[in-house]
């Protein structure tokens, strides 16, 4: 038979137990700064801290997440549900409370993945739908479409101006340079004017499209800073194009030798340029200025997303076949660290609250 001191012990105990556990379970906030990285396999947003490389709160993420980019104060993250191009959600977090939203409904709008945050709105590619978008949080509603032509429209770049917009067309082997013209007034209307006099014609807004051939499986691209050359990565040729964005044309095509490219970027300051590539072991750095390579720096068996770190000092790279995200220094070029946010990790942002 057990005593009362030894019942009233055990409850004490497993009172401090259910303490300790909720303590370990319950989220920590999210910092000001906060690396936002996404898992495919577990189909969950991972907020980091970049200070201490942990993980301080986990997400559902939808179904079959691929990008992820933030709002401009920091508060909401918005997540493109791909799957395949056949998907047509885009997930909202709620990155203070650490937890999903209602979400974007597309409507006929298929396949959405890349994404950019804007002016206070949301761009995104509809890749099965061979469209780009906007949608106005504020209104909840989508209000700019534009189709471009191409086959798998996929990943989005929108200049601070809103002017232009690239979108890169894999398997059209295709970027797209879309320019907003001045507003010019639309056509008269036919027939007899109604009565009290015809109203004057309505102004819109013109779109230009410029399609520029680059090579075989143009995927991953980033914008160099100051914003005069579009840098391209083909994974099916393993090559780069380099576009005058000036002149719309590509203008050097660099041997990189890295097949299954799947995304680049340049590092804030434009001396470098990063290649992520599925199809080898190795991350691709190259001389933005002498387009020469620099260093092959092993990180695993393939990797996919990049973020530059906003101070300069580090990159993020994501791994998707060894399930973590290596941190490398810009200054040694060396992997400093790595983050596990789940399986199949790809797309990475910064959250930065204001």
């Amino acid at each position: 038979m057990t005593s009362p001191k030894r019942i009233s012990l055990i409850k004490y105990s497993a009172v401090v137990l259910s303490c300790i556990t909720a303590t370990v379970l319950k989220a920590a906030e999210t910092p000001p700064t906060s690396l936002l990285a996404l898992s495919k396999g577990e189909q969950s947003l991972s907020i980091v801290d970049p200070a201490t490389l942990t993980v301080v709160a986990r997400v559902p993420a939808g179904p079959d997440p691929h990008e992820v980019i933030a709002s401009d104060d920091g508060k909401f993250a918005f997540i493109s549900n791909y799957g395949g191009g056949s998907y047509n959600t885009i997930t909202v977090v709620d990155l203070l409370a650490q937890k999903t939203l209602p979400i974007i409904d597309l409507g006929a709008l298929r396949g959405p993945h890349g994404l950019a945050f804007v002016g206070g709105k949301l761009w995104f590619t509809a890749e099965g739908s061979k469209a780009v978008g906007s949608y106005d949080p504020a209104t909840k509603q989508i209000d700019w479409i534009l189709g471009t032509g191409q086959d798998r429209t996929h990943m989005i770049f929108v200049f601070p101006s809103l002017n232009p917009i690239v979108a890169s067309n894999v398997n059209s082997a295709t970027v797209t340079v879309i320019e907003r013209t001045d507003s010019v007034a639309g056509s008269p209307p036919s027939g007899p004017p109604p009565p009290g006099g015809a109203p004057r014609p309505t102004p819109r807004t013109n779109w230009t499209e410029t399609v520029i051939p680059v090579g075989k499986g143009s995927e991953g691209f980033d914008v160099s800073p100051g914003g005069k050359e579009i840098w391209v990565a083909n994974a099916q040729d393993g090559t780069i194009s380099v576009i005058d964005l000036a002149a719309k044309k590509v203008v050097q095509t660099l041997n990189a030798n890295a097949r299954g490219a799947n995304r680049l970027k340049f590092t804030a300051d434009g001396k470098l340029v990063f290649v992520s590539t599925l199809g080898g072991p190795d991350l691709v750095v190259l001389n933005a200025a002498t387009r020469k390579e620099v260093k092959r720096l092993p990180i695993g068996h393939g990797a996919a997303g990049i973020l530059m770190q906003p101070d300069g000092q580090g990159a993020y790279v994501a791994c998707t076949p060894d399930d973590y995200i290596v941190v490398i220094d810009l200054k040694s070029l060396t992997v400093t660290g790595k983050i596990t946010v789940g399986t199949h990790p790809d797309g990475l942002a910064w959250a930065v609250r204001k």
